[in-house]
């Protein structure tokens, strides 16, 4: 009789060039032994840890976009803020988390890309319009707890 396949192992694919939780994220992988990646165009700084690995992609425009959708899978918790990025990841089964710790899911992504493409059209129209609210303590405890929430359910299988 044949054993079962393996389950691939749970990562953490971090869009790394502006993630503003990078060490939240490696301090959740640490607690859970989890492997995380931190993906991006430009040399930074990771923990020398062997839980944690730096890929850094050639400069092509979406490079880090489409190693990361790539990699993703049911297994994988993709951090990032990119909008198309989660829509792609989503499509693989992975689990994905704003840097606000606001999930992406399958429900909302569609008019989150919407959303997206106005705010573009607006922009291009020469209207000025806001950015993101600032990065908040509360965004940074709210990621916390999403990300290790999000961790549980896939160790749970």
């Amino acid at each position: 009789m044949n054993a079962p396949p393996a389950m691939s192992p749970i990562r953490i694919l971090v869009d790394g060039d502006a993630c503003p939780v990078k060490d939240e994220v490696y301090k959740v992988a640490w607690r859970h032994e989890i492997h995380v990646v931190v993906v991006s165009n430009s040399p930074f700084r990771v923990p020398v840890h062997p839980l944690v690995r730096r890929v850094v992609v050639d400069g092509g425009f979406d490079a880090a976009d489409d190693w990361i959708a790539a990699e993703a899978s049911p297994r994988c918790v993709v951090v990032t803020a990119d909008i198309l990025l989660a829509d792609r990841c989503l499509k693989t089964g992975a689990v994905v988390l704003s840097g606000n710790g606001k999930p992406f899911t399958a429900n909302s992504i569609g008019g989150q890309i919407a959303t997206r493409a106005i705010m573009a059209d607006l922009r291009a129209g020469g209207d000025v319009i806001g950015g993101p609210a600032p990065f908040s303590k509360a965004d940074r405890s709210r990621f916390l707890s999403a990300l290790d929430e999000a961790l549980v359910r896939l160790k749970r299988g």
